[in-house]
């Protein structure tokens, strides 16, 4: 008889330890699973302004693979080089509640006023590789390589294509704010360390390399003297040596591109082009995803990110990337 006192505290207290572990699991059914307030899983929607392109395939790899290690969710989407497309992709990630935004704006003007509706919404916007140019919305930070310094390098592997002196052509995408700085940054330096060039045309062929290769063979008819040429990414060098070839003058017109794509790299180890400069796409997509961490996390951002840039030459084809 002494001992039912302590058996019956001992079953009560069984009873209240399964009460106790069945509303605790009661009060976490509805959770995410493992998650605490600190570790939840958020979301960031990407719009990437041509999903198509080598460049932005590899930075989105760069993204994805950073945005794992935190744990963080990807929605990205291809606005297909159409602005009213990006400005709906904007609208679907403000209804999804988002936790930030990555624009590759198609177009860098026009972007604003999806960047000031994401702002209303309290969404931070961040941009990577292209900036916006608009007076209105609000972009944290903007994270690209140092396209001034890519210019600086293509005018000085132009000048050695070139030997120093000769006409130079520009195919160019000049509504593009990462390309109005490499422009900048080519014109500058081919002034300063290249006098004896001359740059004789600066088309827009919009980046694409069928364009390229018509404004190339308009070029080289109305200056048939042209020695070297500036491509602001590689498929307006592509394109550029395309009426280089049909014109019969490979290894005489000095070709150099930006982006350093495979296709590219294989055409400089031929001869067939002169050089690249080289980006670091999956660095860019790192660093965005970076940034963003660190801006959840309550810390200082820069406004401004900058990747250096490198070159590639023939001398550089069988290396290691």
């Amino acid at each position: 008889m002494t001992h039912l006192p302590a058996r019956l505290a001992a079953a009560s207290l069984i009873v209240l330890l399964a009460a106790c572990s069945h509303s605790a699991g009661q009060a976490n059914a509805g959770a995410s699973p493992g998650a605490t307030t600190a570790r939840a899983t958020k979301t960031i929607g990407v719009s990437i302004q041509n999903r198509e392109a080598q460049f932005y395939q590899v930075m989105e790899t760069g993204m994805q693979a950073e945005a794992k290690k935190f744990g963080y969710k990807l929605e990205v989407v291809d606005a297909n080089r159409d602005n009213a497309r990006q400005q709906s992709q904007v609208e679907d990630f403000i209804s999804q509640k988002v936790n930030a935004i990555v624009l590759i704006p198609y177009d860098s003007q026009a972007i604003g006023s999806a960047i000031a509706e994401a702002n209303r919404a309290k969404i931070p916007v961040f941009t990577a590789d292209i900036a916006s140019t608009s007076k209105i919305g609000k972009v944290l930070s903007y994270i690209a390589s140092d396209n001034v310094q890519g210019g600086v390098k293509a005018a000085d592997l132009l000048c050695k294509g070139i030997g120093g002196k000769g006409e130079v052509a520009i195919i160019d995408e000049p509504e593009v704010t990462s390309v109005q700085d490499r422009v900048k940054g080519f014109r500058r330096e081919l002034k300063a360390k290249c006098p004896g060039a001359k740059i004789v045309a600066d088309v827009d062929a919009g980046g694409q390399r069928d364009r390229a290769a018509s404004d190339m063979s308009d070029v080289l008819q109305s200056h048939p003297h042209v020695k070297g040429v500036f491509g602001i990414n590689d498929d307006s060098a592509l394109g550029a040596l395309t009426a280089v070839q049909q014109a019969g003058r490979v290894g005489k017109v000095a070709i150099v591109g930006f982006d350093a794509t495979p296709e590219a790299r294989t055409a400089i180890a031929k001869g067939q082009m002169y050089g690249d400069v080289v980006q670091y796409p999956k660095t860019i997509g790192k660093l965005t995803i970076d940034t963003i961490h660190s801006y959840f996390a309550g810390k200082k951002i820069s406004r401004l990110v900058h990747v250096s840039v490198g070159t590639f030459t023939k001398a550089d084809a069988g290396k290691p990337n």
